[in-house]
């Protein structure tokens, strides 16, 4: 089916009965390179870590602790994952189980026993679909390059109002867009999505237009109750965002307007998420956000040095930040330093 010189498309094979692996795995592996998962578990690393990722996941419903239905719902769920196409084979065989199945996003569902001719045929049509849709995707974005570089104009330059309201420079919105790019981008998340946080970032403060200017840009410390409003800030960017469903660009930067203030231990704002409840793009723009707020001067404040951020950054990391993306912004720092060289401050 393929040559020597060309790539094998790596199926990831899951099922905790090694009898029905041995027959998917004797299906296929003449044609595929598989990996092998026993539990949802192992499942979700390998998808998540494997590099190449898998092509296809073939993945059995009754398994314990985790069932497919559960793993299929987390992989669709994270941006790492959710294009990898999913095909159910498992003995349930009711409507209903199909229905579920197809619901969470999986592309087919085949009942066990199976049939090794259906099995080849069916991931043969999928992963083809798979990467012509890759490529139609790949056309289409090429096409709307333009407009969508308009588009990302007319958002930082919203997102850089916000900024000169707020008594900060309009730089800050690129720099920590795309610093947000990089982390989304070494998170592992597929191209699109990472290209919608770069595109999202820049509202990350829209909210503040809601805010008074006495409050907004008081030179002194807030009180308790200028405080509470100026958390508002976060619920206006999102009423200002709107209801977006039909537009997952605009519906993310709702989603990053309203969490970027929330901390990993449940003591940010509006509503004290904590953990994983936060969003992703929540938690790579609250990185991205506060790093260059102290790398940068303020009315009210000298720069910090990168040590004394970095540092602070580290110390924080489980506490405000997700430690793990706080790893991933020691990765990518070199090019994060590329850009605050490329976009300084004005009045510098």
């Amino acid at each position: 089916m393929f040559t020597q010189e060309q790539h094998k498309p790596l199926i990831l094979i899951v099922d905790d009965t090694p009898e029905n692996i041995d027959v998917l795995a004797a299906t296929l592996r003449n044609d595929y390179d598989l990996k092998i998962a026993t539990n949802g578990k192992k499942a979700l690393q390998i998808a998540q870590q494997s590099s190449p990722k898998p092509e296809m996941i073939l993945l059995d419903v009754m398994m314990p602790e985790m069932d497919g239905y559960e793993v299929c719902r987390r992989l669709k769920a994270n941006p790492v994952t959710s294009d990898i196409p999913v095909l159910f084979v498992t003995a349930k065989a009711n409507p209903c189980d199909e229905e579920q199945g197809f619901a969470l996003g999986a592309v087919d569902y085949i009942t066990k026993p199976i049939s090794p001719p259906r099995v080849k045929a069916r991931v043969r049509t999928h992963i083809a679909l798979y990467n012509q849709n890759r490529q139609l995707q790949k056309k289409v974005k090429e096409r709307t390059l333009s407009l969508e570089q308009n588009r990302l104009r007319i958002i930082q330059h919203l997102g850089r109002a916000v900024e000169y309201k707020d008594n900060e420079t309009g730089a800050h919105v690129i720099r920590m867009s795309h610093y947000s790019k990089f982390l989304a981008e070494a998170y592992g998340g597929n191209p699109d999505w990472v290209e919608m946080v770069f595109n999202a970032a820049p509202m990350h403060d829209v909210g503040k237009i809601g805010i008074a200017d006495s409050i907004l840009l008081k030179p002194g410390k807030l009180d308790h109750d200028e405080w509470d409003t100026m958390k508002q800030h976060t619920i206006f960017g999102a009423k200002i965002l709107g209801d977006c469903d039909d537009d997952p660009m605009l519906n993310m930067a709702k989603v990053i307007a309203l969490t970027h203030h929330e901390k990993w231990d449940g003591s940010g704002y509006p509503y004290g998420l904590k953990g994983e409840e936060i969003p992703i793009e929540g938690r790579i723009v609250a990185i991205a956000d506060v790093l260059d707020a102290l790398l940068s001067k303020r009315p009210y404040k000298a720069p910090w040095t990168l040590e004394e951020t970095l540092k602070y950054m580290d110390e924080n990391a489980g506490l405000h930040f997700d430690a793990s993306l706080i790893q991933l912004l020691h990765a990518v720092m070199p090019e994060i330093e590329e850009v605050r060289a490329a976009y300084p401050d004005e009045e510098s």
